[in-house]
């Protein structure tokens, strides 16, 4: 029951999203059948069906419009390319156990390239809904003036299909949600255009599909066209695995078993090849088909088989009955599902959660959006990272001051009332020091050592530092002996097992620790006390309760 649901949905997706890569109908038919059989044998979602959707479609129309005239020869053998270097991409990448390089595209930098993407694909669908073709560039802004310039010659008679077709949809999707709609509207579209003759009056139609089983094809192995399209291959790749997990991973959470990236990559790789090998284009997993699957209750990977064997049962018998599509409806029927992707809540959550995170979606959206796909998603994952590294390179330094009533040291900016000693600095230092943020640290005693001049004492707090490079070491030796010349003592608190090992390693025992001095200690109020600062306490002192190195099944923690 499942497969008849996701088959009757997928039937004009399908065609719908193949027309939308550039690609005539049936090839969306194509990729709906064997890569479907190839990720239901290798991957590990039991629940997610493997077709194309529809930002695939449209980076493959985006990656090879610019190389070859849309549904043509060459064009369709670039398609097919793509798709195999796709497929060998992600099954290398797989097999090498690399799934994890796609985390280094943030939430934000997807959720922005999807919202951009969602609005050039409805912008492609413009000329099917009007009737209008356009030619030329492919950027959003031409596309957009092009479409304006010529609104004043569009088809009534297709605006009129589209828009009636869009309408059924939306009211059949909110009233009777079970029912395919997307089919019910494609079939009353067809009959409508038979039976007026719309096609002599200037309504596009499909045509002619081709009916039987899809053959084998062998992509262009043109080395000219494969460096080409390498940029493009490796942004399909990660985009198509980052969609197909995420939404694996969500049902996967819910069913209580887990999914394996490194063969889900594989598994997709695999799928794409054999897209390539049999008239299909890159195809990945789909949110929109995933969810109705699992509710029409597909539980295993059989209902993505038996999917595909409608799919083949309608290539064999009922394709004559595709002839009279409307263009227009299967426009009405990608702009509704594109939609869907416009989840304009979820972008003011990240807004508010974290400003530059917001930034970054902002920004990917308009790179997308007005100067390319590729430049788009690379643009905005280098924000994010230059965003992280500077971070870390300026990470969070609090000032701590002793609170009585809690018997802790605390924020002195979110505790008014915390108590500080005129010749002791306390800080905590929340990020791993490495050599970037070296100099920020030191530029910041630098300022708060000039402020105190009766200063003895610097306590850093390291229970955020869990790992510290050569260069830190080395910035800290000049910083502790620079400050020893001036009499001023830096002790080091709550440093972690894996620091003090690095620590030691680089000879700090002896340079800093003879001669009855302590450069680290257990907690900062063994260090306060230690020098004779009033606080309270247990009544053992540190010299009584040295520090230790941590035993396992000792109870301490490192």
């Amino acid at each position: 029951m499942a497969a008849v649901v996701i088959a009757a949905m997928l039937v004009p997706q399908g065609m719908a999203y193949a027309l939308l890569a550039g690609l005539p109908a049936s090839y969306g038919l194509y990729a709906s059948t064997v890569p479907a059989v190839v990720y239901a044998l290798f991957g590990t979602s039991r629940h997610m069906p493997v077709g194309p959707p529809a930002l695939m479609a449209l980076l493959t129309f985006t990656s090879v419009s610019e190389l070859a005239e849309p549904r043509t020869p060459e064009y369709i053998s670039l398609a097919l390319l793509l798709a195999l270097m796709v497929g060998v991409l992600q099954l290398v990448i797989g097999f090498l156990r690399m799934g994890f390089i796609v985390n280094f595209i943030s939430h934000p930098v997807l959720s922005g390239f999807i919202y951009a993407s969602a609005v050039l694909i409805a912008l492609s669908q413009l000329e099917h809904m009007l009737g209008t073709p356009v030619s030329g560039g492919h950027s959003t802004v031409e596309v957009v003036l092009e479409h304006a310039k010529r609104i004043e010659e569009a088809n009534p008679w297709t605006l009129a299909v589209g828009l009636g077709s869009l309408a059924s949809l939306v009211v059949l999707g909110r009233a009777l949600p079970r029912l395919p709609a997307a089919l019910v509207v494609v079939a009353a579209a067809t009959l409508v255009v038979y039976l007026s003759g719309l096609d002599d009056k200037g309504v596009n139609v499909v045509g002619r599909v081709p009916g039987g089983l899809p053959g084998l094809s062998l992509p262009a192995l043109d080395p000219e066209a494969v460096r080409t399209l390498a940029p493009s291959a490796a942004v399909v790749a990660f985009v198509g695995f980052i969609e197909s997990v995420s939404v694996a991973k969500a049902i996967a959470a819910r069913e209580k078993y887990k999914i394996d990236s490194n063969q889900e990559l594989r598994a997709l790789g695999l799928a794409n090849i054999s897209a390539a090998f049999f008239s299909g284009f890159p195809v990945a997993g789909s949110f929109s088909r995933t969810a109705v699957q699992y509710q029409s209750g597909g539980r295993t990977q059989l209902a993505s088989v038996a999917t595909a064997l409608l799919v083949l049962l309608v290539l064999l018998f009922l394709t004559p009955l595709f002839y009279y599509l409307p263009s227009a409806a299967l426009a009405a029927v990608i702009l509704v599902a594109v939609y869907k992707l416009l989840d304009f809540r979820e972008a003011w959550r990240i807004f508010r959660i974290r400003r530059v995170d917001g930034y970054a979606l902002l920004i990917t959206f308009v790179f997308t959006l007005l100067v390319g796909v590729e430049q788009g998603i690379v643009v905005g994952a280098g924000f994010a990272l230059l965003a992280f590294i500077r971070r870390t390179a300026y990470p969070r330094i609090t000032e701590l001051g002793y609170v009585p009533e809690k018997d802790a040291f605390l924020g002195v900016e979110s505790n008014p009332g915390a108590k500080t000693f005129p010749e002791a600095l306390i800080a905590r230092f929340d990020a791993r020091l490495y050599y970037a943020n070296v100099p920020f640290l030191e530029e910041w005693l630098l300022k708060r050592v000039a402020e105190r001049p009766e200063l003895k004492w610097v306590f850093l707090d390291c229970r955020g530092v869990n790992d510290i490079d050569v260069t830190a070491i080395e910035g800290l030796e000049d910083l502790l002996s620079g400050y020893r010349s001036r009499g001023i003592e830096i002790i080091f608190t709550h440093m972690k097992l894996p620091v003090r090992e690095q620590l030691e390693k680089a000879g700090w025992d002896t340079k800093f620790g003879g001669r009855g001095r302590r450069y680290c200690y257990q907690t900062t109020r063994e260090a306060v006390r230690a020098v004779g600062l009033p606080v309270a306490g247990g009544a053992s002192s540190p010299e009584r309760r040295p520090w230790r190195r941590s035993v396992p099944g000792d109870g301490r923690s490192g």
